[in-house]
């Protein structure tokens, strides 16, 4: 009887032993002080990103995720910055399994004949955070030297270009004293709202032109659109970022919640005017990116691990499927501050590991990923996505090697791309880029900000469903 009972305490025993290690079997094993280990780990989360892409198949559209809906759950911009997650995947690893279909999504993608990223097929849904997310990825292309499309086709400069030019001339100074509106065509609802990421995308996009070009015209309109959005009450003086404002109110009631894409585009951004200018405007944008880097862990980063806490709450998740894949935005955005402000490196870098080490724990072997990062295990959630989990986690895992990458490239530092100063014209009757004047920079500044909206208002509102990125 006793070696019964004995012998059952070891079957036990045995089970337990199999079941933790199938368990510990069944995670994605990463070592993180390890470069082969970690571009092993992102290979196999980047081909499970890449079974939820169809571009590729016969009769399929280049460049989209399935969708928008109902046809599917991604929209448009969502796909642009996949292929921008996996120029980055390219940059860090080496990997160039995506290249081809990536370049030939970006052209497709492109729309011809304006090649500004206003494909016919969106443009009566085209919002300017949409058009500039498609636009940041063709700025990374440029930067990182990504094999350039055929010489009969749009270059990443070009196509850069041709979206700022596009954005630039939609700035109005009607309302709210100046900014851009969230939706390009004023059918759609949401025209009467300035919200922050359609702002900072143009900024992000025009000091990156700056830089790259050497052309000083870039870079005004880069300090311009900070000051209009500091003016409005968009950044506060804590570098808190706040989601945006309605038209009809002078932009005066302001919606405080704070979504991380916002944080993260307007932190590279102002890295890459600190890298780009010198004396006391430099010192100006180093005392930006510090405030926002600090504000931005802070606030996005309890214990160490990203957390999207407008919807991420820690009861539930009430995020959408453009709303998954945040993390992977603001991993990226990390590791190319450090690049471009090496005073910020220590501090991003830990956050990175910490973050990083998180998502990493919520992937399966099969590189399935979650959502939650701080929970130490795969929480199953693929009702809103999962594409952008993927992103987010290959994001994350990629940005680890940020010291393989030789920096943003310019056109006098090796950069390859072919640009066009009139990319877009087409679009319109463009006019020549003119100098922001004193009177400019003085109308962001008298902008009178007073926040009526209360919070409960704005969640209420902001909840209403007609979102498609916030």
């Amino acid at each position: 009887m006793r070696w019964k009972k004995l012998s059952a305490m070891a079957a036990l025993l045995l089970c337990a032993v199999t079941g933790a290690r199938a368990q510990a079997d069944s995670k994605l094993q990463v070592n993180l002080d390890s470069q082969d280990s970690i571009k092993r780990a992102a290979k196999v989360v980047a081909a499970n990103l890449w079974d939820y892409y169809r571009g590729d198949e016969p009769g399929q559209t280049p460049g989209i995720l399935p969708g928008p809906p109902p046809g599917g759950p991604y929209y448009w911009w969502q796909a642009g910055a996949m292929f921008g997650t996996l120029i980055d995947y390219w940059h860090y690893t080496g990997d160039s399994t995506y290249n081809n279909e990536t370049i030939r999504s970006i052209v497709h993608q492109a729309g011809a004949p304006t090649n500004a990223f206003m494909h016919p097929n969106w443009t009566a849904s085209l919002g300017n955070d949409d058009q500039g997310f498609w636009g940041m990825t063709a700025m990374l292309a440029a930067e990182a030297n990504f094999p350039n499309p055929a010489p009969t086709d749009p270059q990443y400069l070009a196509l850069a270009q041709a979206v700022f030019n596009t954005q630039v001339v939609r700035w109005e100074t009607v309302d709210c004293a100046g900014g851009l509106r969230w939706q390009v065509p004023h059918t759609n609802t949401g025209y009467d709202y300035k919200n922050t990421i359609a702002n900072v995308v143009f900024l992000n996009i025009a000091a990156r032109l700056a830089r790259y070009t050497s052309n000083d015209t870039y870079a005004e309109w880069a300090e311009r659109t900070w000051d209009w959005t500091e003016g409005v009450g968009y950044i506060t003086k804590d570098f808190n970022v706040y989601d945006g404002a309605n038209t009809p109110k002078n932009c005066t009631n302001i919606n405080p919640v704070q979504w991380s894409p916002n944080a993260a585009v307007l932190l590279h951004g102002a890295a890459i005017m600190y890298n780009y200018t010198t004396g006391s405007k430099q010192t100006v944008w180093k005392n930006r990116v510090a405030g926002l880097l600090n504000r931005t862990v802070e606030h996005f980063f309890p214990d160490g691990i990203m957390v999207e806490r407008p919807c991420e709450l820690k009861e539930r998740v009430q995020c959408n499927v453009d709303q998954h894949s945040f993390k992977g935005y603001m991993h990226r955005a990390l590791a190319a501050t450090a690049i471009v402000a090496p005073f910020t490196r220590d501090s991003v870098l830990e956050v990175l590991r910490s973050s990083t080490k998180g998502a990493a724990s919520s992937c399966l072997a099969d590189g399935r990923c979650g959502f939650r990062w701080d929970r130490g295990e795969y929480d199953g959630d693929v009702d809103n996505g999962p594409a952008g989990q993927q992103m987010s986690a290959l994001a994350a895992l990629s940005t680890l090697l940020l010291d393989n990458s030789n920096g943003p490239l310019t056109n006098t530092t090796g950069g390859t791309s072919v640009g066009d100063p009139n990319a877009g014209s087409s679009a319109f009757e463009l006019d020549p880029l003119s100098h922001i004047t004193a009177g400019d920079r003085a109308g962001a500044a008298i902008v009178t900000v007073v926040v009526v909206g209360s919070f409960v208002g704005s969640l209420v509102w902001m909840s209403g469903g007609w979102f498609e990125m916030f």
